[in-house]
């Protein structure tokens, strides 16, 4: 069998008959509506595009930023409290002065070492009110300034290591995500074509029911055929219109299932096409193998669960020392009466700071949390060669079921051709009274068990493939890497 039509003609009621649209679907079609417009792939865009958004604000952070300090207007009107050196006494006295300032910046943060370059101009502006007002302008035309911890954490530098790690583990996952939808399709697809042939073997095994029914009652007349075998050929009629009911509801609900999973319009009727034969394609557990270490989502997890637990030990170590801290800058500075002034002839200002943490006494508390960080790696390290080995266990074990599953389809389809064939020639012998009900009941049920079996094989092969396809994100039939096909089509969209 190169190729099944099946025909799917279901009536949904949602409350008045419609008129229904029929759209046809082969597997690779129906694959590409639910990667396309599926719920579970608006969920998994929407997640990708979160980490994608993450990793540019990353990005962006590494750049030197700009920024602008400013205090527009600040005015005072108070009593304030002044010592009068005169009368050797506090007094109160009203107070009205305005202040203004602006500070511009460019910073940019050094990964190697963890410290922070910045280049800065300032001016403010001063103004006091009543009997002795007076203004001034004080500026900073450039400052050069950095700083830097000497002992302490170093997050920039862990960030530029996980940081494009993650992002490239949030890319594979959306891809794994997709592989995942590929295989419900999959599942839905051969439920509902399970279904379809359900329902037309019941169908033709109500006609045929009937026919031989028929036959049996012009037999009977001339006593060719026995009261009990008759009684049995009119239950067999009574069973197969029962079981047309059940696969109808069968039918009914597969069909649902599919189109929902899809989420196309729940009224429209479906015609699936079955994928004839697969090409006959041979993959080796070490090719399988090379992939997934490379592109899987998980392997890109467990060396960010290790950098992790890494740069948390880096940091309680770190924090269980004392830290040292120095910033240092130069720049000039003024102060005038005037705006042109505060600019003229600035002064030299350099600025020089050391800050020393040192921890006395905390009863072992940091000397415990890097242990128990110590403890941690090594727990995780561990954990993570145990689901390495799970995980190349299950591509070895999929390979396997795959390349067993091409062999499997063989001899599924000559069993069914076989089949088909004698109960073929076991209804004519019946038919003409050369053979028994128990032959043509026999011969039925092994027909109908090799259709099932058939789209089983087809079904569990298309399986196999693409849950290998989701484990090695690799693309065997192509020989492409799905990664890389994403590249191309999302750097057309953007």
């Amino acid at each position: 069998m190169n190729k099944i039509v099946l025909s799917v003609l279901v009536i949904f009621f949602w409350g008045n008959i419609s008129a229904q649209s029929t759209k046809k679907f082969n597997l690779t079609e129906s694959i590409e509506v639910a990667i396309d417009s599926s719920l579970q792939a608006f969920m998994a865009q929407n997640m990708y595009l979160s980490n994608y958004w993450a990793y540019r604000s990353f990005r962006a952070a590494r750049l030197p930023s700009l920024n602008l300090q400013t205090t527009p207007l600040q005015y005072y009107s108070d009593f304030t409290r002044r010592y009068d050196s005169y009368e050797n006494i506090d007094v109160y006295r009203q107070q009205q002065s305005l202040y203004s300032s602006g500070n511009l910046s460019i910073r940019q943060n050094f990964d190697l070492t963890g410290g922070t370059f910045f280049v800065d101009s300032e001016l403010g502006y001063m103004r006091n009110f009543g009997d002795n007002s007076y203004s001034q302008f004080s500026s900073v035309p450039v400052r050069v300034g950095y700083s830097q911890s000497l002992f302490g954490f170093n997050s920039f530098k862990w960030e530029k290591k996980i940081e494009p790690l993650k992002f490239e583990r949030a890319k594979t996952q959306f891809l794994y995500s997709r592989e995942e939808i590929s295989e419900l399709t999959i599942q839905y697809f051969f439920s509902l074509a399970m279904a379809q042939m359900e329902y037309d073997m019941a169908k033709d095994n109500v006609a045929s029911s009937d026919t031989l029914y028929r036959i049996g009652q012009e037999r009977q007349k001339i006593a060719s055929i026995s009261n009990a075998d008759l009684l049995t050929l009119r239950l067999d009629v009574v069973n197969a219109r029962n079981a047309l009911q059940n696969a109808e509801i069968g039918l009914k609900r597969a069909m649902f299932n599919f189109v929902s999973f899809l989420n196309i319009d729940k009224e429209t009727t479906v015609e699936l096409e079955l994928p004839g034969r697969p090409a006959d394609i041979r993959i080796s557990s070490e090719q399988a193998l090379k992939y997934a270490r490379a592109y899987n989502p998980d392997f890109l997890g467990y060396t960010q669960e290790m950098h992790e637990a890494e740069r948390e030990v880096d940091r309680t170590t770190k924090s269980s020392n004392f830290d040292a801290s120095f910033s240092v800058s130069m720049g000039f500075n003024q102060v005038a009466p005037n705006f042109s002034g505060a600019y003229r002839s600035p002064l030299q200002q350099n600025v020089v700071s050391v800050g020393l943490n040192i921890p006395l006494v905390d009863w072992g508390v940091r000397k415990g949390r890097a242990n128990m960080a110590r403890n941690n790696l090594n727990v995780t390290r561990i954990s993570i060669q145990q689901k390495e080995q799970k995980l190349e266990q299950d591509v070895i074990m999929t390979v396997s079921d795959f390349n067993i599953q091409q062999d499997l389809i063989n001899s599924a389809e000559e069993a069914l051709n076989l089949a088909t064939m004698a109960y073929n020639v076991t209804k004519e012998r019946f038919i003409i009274g050369k053979a028994d009900l128990n032959s043509l009941t026999l011969s039925l049920n092994r027909q109908n068990s090799a259709q099932r079996n058939y789209i089983s094989a087809i079904s569990t092969y298309w399986q196999n493939y693409y849950k290998l396809r989701k484990l090695t994100l690799f693309d065997f039939m192509k020989q492409e890497v799905l990664a890389e096909q994403f590249d191309k089509v999302w750097s057309i969209k953007n």
